[in-house]
């Protein structure tokens, strides 16, 4: 969509909601990403998807596959997280090294590291959960 497309919306709650549901993430130029909270408003962002930066050195495809490869750690008011780490057709090494990545990130991110887990399991969609830590 370019400014104008996006100007229709004209900051209407319900059109920019609809947006944020039909797509699961969206891209946008450094010269567009400036204007889309005057077009748009704070829906995008309440949604979670607001635009990542695409540059015009950068490949579209790369960045593309990178969004997809993405994920979100997201802390609502429940003390539980469940996280999609990996994919039936990825390998053993692929899965343990997505695994530790996630596992890590997560740790940093919170306040004080490793004291603030209690428990993680790794569960496959008809496997049984499997205690990591």
């Amino acid at each position: 969509m370019d400014t104008e497309a996006l100007k229709k919306l004209n900051k209407n709650k319900k059109l920019v909601k609809k947006l944020a549901k039909k797509y699961d993430a969206f891209l946008a130029s450094d010269s567009l990403i400036k204007q889309i909270p005057r077009l748009l408003g704070p829906g995008l962002n309440k949604a979670g998807k607001f635009p990542s930066l695409l540059t015009h050195s950068e490949p579209m495809t790369g960045k593309v596959e990178e969004v997809k490869a993405t994920i979100k750690f997201q802390m609502k008011k429940v003390l539980c997280l469940a996280v999609a780490i990996g994919h039936v057709e990825m390998s053993e090494d692929e899965l343990v090294a997505n695994i530790n990545l996630a596992i890590n990130f997560l740790v940093s991110l919170l306040k004080k590291n490793w004291q603030n887990v209690r428990s993680l399991y790794i569960k496959s969609t008809m496997g049984r959960p499997q205690r990591v830590f």
